[in-house]
């Protein structure tokens, strides 16, 4: 598609910050109005329409596709977003360790337990570390506890959320990766540890790294949109 517009435009309402492509304000993919909570975060989509050139980049847009999605899905069925949500609390990706007489489970202690406790101690729940391959379930009290933090957040912090914890397979991470001054490559690494494990073990793959960089980009970007979004 042709570049159609000349001018981007941010202007505050009483609802939220709208983004205006020569002066008429733009809407969602769903078709209704693309209001957000923040200026920092209405500059961010700013910048994506003003950084095309003369034909439009759909792949350009992270943060327009992700702002429509909140408003669009999250906004519309929270219920079953904070229901797929909580299935990662019963497979976290840090709960579940190698065996205590290998390297790789000290890794993960060092690694993993300072996230996992820290997660704990601010959510007030208690998770099951397992090693081996037995699943067991968490105590309903974690559920609950965990459901109720889930249900009062807003739809873009959903929506930052929800990318986070599917990209990290960790609900902990995700839930970590929401706190003011978080180190998105640290809990990149983190999740990604068992798979460097193995990588320093037997080697990388190319397709395979550039499928990482991707998926990485994509952690990152939901990162900030978190935090433009909750931006003062």
């Amino acid at each position: 598609m042709k570049r159609f517009y000349k001018d981007v435009s941010t202007a505050k309402t009483d609802l939220g910050w709208t983004v205006s492509l020569d002066g008429r304000p733009i809407k969602t993919q769903g078709g209704q109005p693309q209001v957000v909570p923040s200026e920092a975060l209405a500059e961010k989509l700013a910048a994506e329409w003003s950084g095309q050139g003369e034909t439009i980049d759909p792949a350009a847009f992270r943060f327009r596709d992700m702002t429509d999605y909140a408003l669009d899905v999250v906004a519309r069925d929270r219920d079953s977003l904070v229901e797929k949500l909580l299935g990662y609390a019963e497979t976290d990706t840090l709960c579940f360790r190698a065996d205590p007489e290998e390297a790789l489970y000290r890794r993960q202690q060092e690694v993993w337990e300072p996230i996992l406790e820290g997660m704990e101690a601010r959510e007030g729940v208690k998770l099951h570390r397992i090693s081996g391959i037995l699943h067991r379930p968490q105590i309903e009290g974690t559920r609950a506890r965990l459901a109720a933090r889930l249900e009062g957040l807003d739809p873009f912090t959903l929506t930052a959320l929800e990318q986070v914890t599917l990209l990290a397979a960790s609900l902990c991470i995700g839930l970590e990766a929401l706190q003011p001054g978080a180190d998105g490559e640290a809990l990149w690494d983190a999740a990604n540890l068992e798979e460097d494990w193995q990588a320093d073990l037997w080697g990388r793959d190319e397709e395979a790294e550039e499928r990482r960089a991707k998926r990485k980009g994509d952690f990152l970007a939901a990162m900030e949109f978190h935090r433009a979004a909750t931006a003062g």
